[in-house]
């Protein structure tokens, strides 16, 4: 089979060329054709020498992603992507156009295995880790539709489905990546990684030195609601989690979101506000509040306006940095697996 040379860096394709003897200023060039001009055919690398090209294309390929389904919010402001790789699994990216900028939202993993009760990602299980350049793929799919308005992606969260630091080399290697001037050009602070709190992966994370903001999955103040909620807590206790963030902090200079997710009735109350108060003052912290997408499958609900307004206001009292999520893609259930379950459906 030919290598697919999509996702690897400038370094590593120079040593795939050597065989061929091509100089390395060649590589380079094939770089800015995949990653900068979204070209996948050798033969329309017109830079490059014909014989050059012909060896290349009998080689080697570039395949990137195939358009599955996309579904698109009634303002616009959101779409949803689900796209396919070569062995027929297929992921959900999610694109939101905001006053600041183009967010998108990238999966790590197909499916996942953390049964996190409000994610619709964990409803059919794990299936695998994705690749680096599977992860490059979702990033450069939309990154090409932008381009066609004139516009690009201006900030990544890795947010979607899986857990990122379960599938934490290809992870690193696409942080690295999109950084690359080749490649994306993106700066590290317009990242953001979301974890549900693997502690040793966060501590390994503040090694790296890497200037992205960390987004940590809370979504109770207590062990007893977040083994329930999160499972992967039984393993990592609040407490650990928390402390972890903590470190991530001080060691980083960078400020943690804790991610908080409003259920009607589960965590929503102000006694959960005061716990969360209690759990995180004194940390160089915000919080992102969540009103949940409701999940069928869970029968899980969005609480009212008035109650997650109090929560936020109990939090602000209390002089926690607190934001709401804006809400985009309700009506197309932009939460993280559902269209990809309903093409298992």
């Amino acid at each position: 089979m030919k290598q697919n040379i999509f996702g690897i860096t400038l370094t590593k394709l120079q040593e795939v060329l050597s065989v061929w003897g091509v100089p390395s200023y060649r590589a380079q060039q094939i770089c800015e054709w995949m990653y900068q001009k979204d070209v996948l055919s050798f033969s329309d690398m017109t830079n490059l020498p014909l014989a050059l090209r012909e060896i290349l294309t009998k080689n080697l390929v570039i395949f990137r992603t195939k358009l599955i389904a996309r579904q698109d919010s009634e303002d616009g402001k959101t779409s949803k992507f689900l796209l396919g790789f070569s062995d027929d699994v297929a992921v959900e990216t999610v694109l939101m156009r905001q006053a600041y900028g183009n967010t998108i939202c990238v999966s790590t993993q197909v499916g996942c295995s953390m049964g996190c009760i409000f994610c619709a990602s964990t409803v059919n299980g794990m299936v695998r880790n994705l690749t680096t350049a599977e992860i490059l793929a979702q990033a450069l799919f939309i990154n090409e539709l932008l381009k066609a308005e004139d516009q690009q992606v201006n900030n990544i969260v890795i947010m979607g489905s899986g857990e990122p630091l379960m599938n934490y080399v290809p992870v690193l290697d696409f942080i690295h990546l999109c950084h690359e001037v080749y490649c994306m050009n993106m700066g590290y602070r317009n990242i953001t990684l979301s974890t549900s709190g693997i502690v040793p992966m966060i501590k390994k994370l503040v090694t790296e030195k890497l200037p992205i903001t960390l987004s940590i999955s809370l979504h109770a103040p207590n062990n007893e609601l977040r083994s329930k909620l999160m499972p992967i807590n039984e393993k990592y206790p609040i407490e650990d989690v928390v402390a972890a963030g903590k470190f991530y902090a001080d060691e980083t200079k960078r400020r943690v979101t804790y991610e908080y997710i409003l259920i009607d009735d589960v965590n929503d109350d102000l006694q959960m506000a005061e716990s969360l108060w209690h759990l995180i003052k004194g940390q160089m912290a915000s919080v992102n509040l969540i009103p949940i997408n409701p999940v069928v499958e869970h029968n899980l609900n969005r609480p009212s306006n008035q109650k997650v307004k109090e929560f936020e206001d109990f939090l602000t009292k209390h002089h926690i940095a607190v934001t709401v999520r804006r809400e985009m893609g309700n009506d197309i259930q932009a939460a993280c697996g559902q269209l990809r379950n309903q093409h298992l459906q």
